[in-house]
């Protein structure tokens, strides 16, 4: 049982309560009481509150709470008895779940090369077309269309244009699927963005390019017949206190929408650790919305802790929702607060739902591109489920320079807000666009591996006023090529009535590929390219870098979640075994966590006995 419950983010526990000299500390450990494995991602919340924490990859956890109260503490966790603990004078509280099995409907089905029993959450049996599927309502979340890329042929398209993504909202966003005991519907996976969810371990960038660019190439784990490129790109990593300073303005939704638990409540937790973490030269502010906007703080130093918590605790929903009124304050309070040569940014925390004032796409761009333009950036993270506009708080983040994440738990919170603060408000190139134009003596035919949201007409590509992604500070992005070899069979017949003709350079090179990036620094209006040759010297998948295997198992695993016609000889198990050969370095385990999804995933898509 625990192989399928025990879903959650390996990552140390995290305490969001600010240290105090009296505290009582309160530690401990939680058990499954079947067997007495360790549950990690348990939610622990002192009753009343948004105080929690979350136990780790061992069950251990701690928290903080002060000894003049009464101190019930919560814990509660997916396919488990929710227990309430009073906790008195006590310093050690062990804790023991039990299953809940009026929650769970058991089936019993073939795993990953084993017999596997396991517990889903009891959602009704639905068809998605090759087989039956279990799903949870969608509600009224929105995802935009994705109509997957094809292969293209090199002799009529060699140009291969696209800006670079580094949002992680997608992969969390599935995460919550599965966890819940559904697939995801296929419109809210984005591969690259499962892809880019991942840390790879790049070579540090070396001179003034605030980036490395590294590639490989190899078979493609999917198709004998196929060769897969990766390329990725390191950005520099600049330490905390080197990092230039914040001028923040959460723009926070308090409409009666975001009163469920993992709405409003984990929102203030989470914004508690990016607070904990704030220097004495960052400012904040915080502007909310429901059915009207309003100020309840102004631009307070980052050392001023205590101010800034107190203002976020007080926070509670009701409303409906003027989200454009917001948007206007939030810019205005942003603009009186600029920082020459620092980080202004708005940070908007919503379950994505804009009813009053500002509902196009149209305006809201408009008035996201204007404000760009005089240096604020906008950033947002995405909470609950049932109500999430997920096409339209990308679309946000996207023309306000700035990444998308979807916090589904608090430590997702701490990923985003803690561990990746550079990466996700700091940037250290902007308008980065990739250009690939491919040999056809060598290549008959490519795809691009996701990113079907982010391509560019190839005469983008030099034109300096073409908005394109963002590379954050220590941040990496990653794209994977599925490449047809000229002279083997591809994906479509030869022309019969016309024939390109190579240059000279192609015919005599061994060059598959030329690489192209154009990059802005942070402050500046013209690109600035770099360029780089890869030769048509695969080597044996064997032989590649945990890099280019893991990334290559996350791209089955995203072909197999959309059930991709282009996923060729990917299976679940194929899928798992790439991916646990290829794990490498995992210090906070997220590794570790896709792969149980995957392991979870085929329990799902496996169909009920009738």
């Amino acid at each position: 049982m625990k192989k399928l419950l025990h879903l959650m983010l390996l990552s140390q526990f995290v305490s969001i309560a600010e240290a105090t000299a009296f505290g009582q500390i309160v530690s401990g450990r939680i058990t499954d009481q079947g067997d007495g494995s360790p549950i990690p991602g348990v939610n622990i919340v002192k009753k009343g509150s948004t105080l929690g924490t979350a136990s780790d990859v061992n069950g251990h956890y701690q928290i903080e709470l002060d000894p003049a109260d009464k101190n019930i503490i919560v814990f509660s966790f997916l396919g488990y008895v929710t227990q309430e603990v009073d906790v008195g004078k006590r310093t050690v509280v062990d804790v023991t779940l039990s299953a809940d099995v009026q929650q769970l409907q058991e089936v019993v089905v073939t795993g990953l090369a084993s017999q596997l029993q396991g517990r889903v959450a009891g959602v009704s049996v639905v068809t998605r077309g090759r087989k039956k599927q279990q799903y949870q309502p969608v509600s009224q979340e929105s995802y935009a269309k994705i109509e997957e890329s094809g292969f293209q042929k090199v002799t009529k398209k060699p140009l291969s244009t696209f800006s670079v993504d580094v949002d992680g909202a997608s992969y969390s966003n599935m995460r919550r699927y599965i966890e819940s005991g559904s697939l995801p519907p296929k419109d809210a996976v984005r591969i690259e963005e499962m892809i880019n969810y991942f840390d790879y371990d790049y070579a540090q960038p070396e001179g003034e390019t605030p980036f490395s660019v590294n590639y490989e190439l190899s078979s493609s784990p999917w198709n004998k017949k196929s060769l897969l490129l990766h390329i990725g790109l390191q950005g520099r990593k600049i330490e905390m206190d080197q990092l230039p300073p914040s001028n923040i303005v959460f723009l926070i939704d308090v409409s009666g929408s975001m009163s469920d638990p993992d709405k409003l409540p984990l929102l203030k937790s989470s914004l508690r650790l990016l607070v904990q973490h704030l220097r004495p030269v960052d400012r904040v502010a915080m502007v909310v919305y429901a059915g009207s906007s309003g100020l309840v703080l102004p631009s307070t130093d980052g050392d001023r802790k205590d101010v800034i918590l107190a203002a976020l605790d007080k926070l509670s929903a009701g409303g409906s929702t003027a989200g454009g009124e917001g948007l206007k304050l939030a810019y205005k309070v942003a603009a009186r607060n600029f920082i020459e040569e620092g980080n202004n940014r708005i940070v908007l925390a919503t379950d994505g739902d804009f009813n009053v004032g500002l509902q196009s796409n149209d305006e809201m761009e408009q008035l996201i591109e204007e404000e760009r333009k005089r240096g604020i950036s906008i950033s947002v993270l995405g909470f609950g489920r049932g109500n999430i506009k997920d096409d339209k708080m990308e679309i946000i983040a996207d023309k306000g320079n700035g990444n998308y994440s979807y916090i589904d738990n608090l430590l997702e919170a701490q990923k985003v807000l803690v561990s990746e603060f550079g990466g996700t408000f700091f940037t250290i190139a902007k308008d980065v666009k990739f250009q690939l134009e491919f040999n056809p003596v060598h290549v008959a035919e490519y795809r691009l591996i996701g990113y079907e949201n982010r391509i560019l007409d190839d005469e983008d590509f030099d034109n300096d006023k073409k908005d394109a992604g963002e590379i954050g500070a220590g941040h990496t992005v990653t794209a994977l090529y599925e490449i047809v070899p000229a002279g083997k069979k591809g994906t479509a017949s030869g022309l019969k009535y016309q024939n390109s003709q190579p240059s000279e350079v192609a015919l005599i090179s061994n060059d598959l590929v030329t690489l192209k990036l154009r990059y802005k620094k942070p402050d500046g209006f013209r690109s600035q390219l770099v360029e780089f040759v890869v030769k048509d010297e695969p080597v044996a998948l064997e032989a590649t870098s945990a890099n280019f295997r893991f990334s290559a198992s996350v791209a089955q695993f995203g072909m197999l979640l959309r059930d991709s016609d282009k996923k060729g000889s990917a299976t679940w198990e194929s899928t798992y075994e790439l991916a646990i050969n290829a794990r490498g370095d995992d210090p906070k385990g997220y590794r570790a966590e896709m792969i149980r999804l995957v392991e979870t995933a085929s329990l799902l898509d496996t169909p009920l006995d009738n």
